[in-house]
């Protein structure tokens, strides 16, 4: 059931806006308490399984963490522009349902790729003395044959949910206008799947220094497909 009983579409919706406050008033207190207290992203960014400070929640608990100000306006910015027309379509509560969860399943999707990616970093930690490999397993960096390795490294922002959205927005308002740059038009269906086609193919070069979690991205986009073409399809067996 659509929750749109309760308020009338706007260019500003509820959903919308209470995520946006909360993702600002969390980057201002990584900003202003994360120098003091690092801890915060061993507690609440998402780390691969195989780091000593993964935890379950950090699956949701990302999301609404940001690396910079750029970071934050962009993804705030695209939640706003592909975010709002869809909650006025679903309502709140099925919007805020479909933004978790495309989260959730960006995570997801990102931890998978991570514990491959992560494997042959743990088969040499084994291989250290047992003294060494505490040290490995709870540093930030450590460093063999002058060459520098992690398994603590953190992934945080709303991009996977984001991208959800743009997925759901492109499948469900194909031919709509994106504006590139503010300048040039592209239909949504076409903006969705070149952008699609070039995280695909960034993830898999895995250019070194890229620090884009691009599986993230598309596995946000994967999960926000499935649950779309799923409640369209309900939809229609609900009017026969």
């Amino acid at each position: 059931m659509s929750d749109m009983n309760y308020y009338r579409p706007s260019a500003f919706p509820p959903a919308i806006k209470n995520l946006i406050i909360i993702n600002v008033l969390v980057f201002f207190a990584q900003y202003i308490f994360g120098p003091s207290h690092p801890e915060i992203n061993n507690l609440f960014a998402l780390h691969s399984i195989q780091s000593v400070y993964f935890k379950p929640y950090q699956a949701i608990t990302y999301m609404f963490m940001h690396g910079s100000i750029d970071h934050l306006l962009f993804n705030m910015l695209a939640l706003w522009m592909f975010g709002s027309l869809l909650e006025n379509s679903w309502g709140i509560g099925r919007f805020l349902f479909f933004y978790l969860a495309t989260g959730v399943g960006a995570a997801i999707a990102h931890l998978i790729v991570l514990y491959y990616e992560m494997a042959p970093v743990m088969e040499m930690i084994k291989r250290f003395p047992p003294e060494d490999q505490l040290k490995a397993l709870y540093s930030d960096v450590f460093e063999v044959n002058g060459i520098q390795y992690t398994v603590n490294g953190i992934t945080i922002g709303a991009s996977g949910a984001v991208f959800g959205c743009l997925a759901a927005f492109g499948y469900l308002f194909p031919n709509s206008l994106i504006y590139l740059y503010f300048l040039i038009p592209i239909k949504a269906k076409w903006f969705v799947i070149i952008y699609g086609a070039i995280e695909l193919w960034m993830g898999v070069k895995n250019s070194a220094g890229d620090n884009v979690a691009h599986f993230a991205h598309l596995g946000g986009a994967i999960v926000g497909l499935i649950i779309v073409i799923f409640w369209n399809k309900s939809r229609r067996r609900s009017l026969y």
